[in-house]
């Protein structure tokens, strides 16, 4: 699992039948002092939501086969659910 804040969101009214009613979000992996991710260019991505997050919220990521049991189905085309809102990071 991974960092992101989510900082847009998709709308498409074609696609896979496994995917509508899927809310789509764009999202920039962070690290764990909130800062965006330099130099990678996995570091913006589209992802499922599946726990009701919104522009500017800090969420959780996973990504590959994970991200499709989410929805119960093995088959969807998912890469990437975000599964968690963060309310706090902490750092010891």
């Amino acid at each position: 699992m991974q960092l992101a804040k989510v900082v847009g969101n998709v709308v498409s009214t074609q696609k896979d039948k496994n995917l509508v009613g899927c809310k789509l979000l764009i999202i920039k992996k962070i690290d764990e002092y909130g800062e965006f991710e330099k130099y990678s260019s996995s570091s913006t991505a589209v992802a499922v939501d599946s726990v009701g997050a919104g522009i500017g919220e800090t969420v959780i990521v996973t990504q590959g086969s994970n991200a499709r049991y989410v929805y119960g189905d093995k088959m969807a085309p998912l890469d990437m659910t975000i599964v968690g809102i963060v309310d706090e990071i902490q750092i010891v």
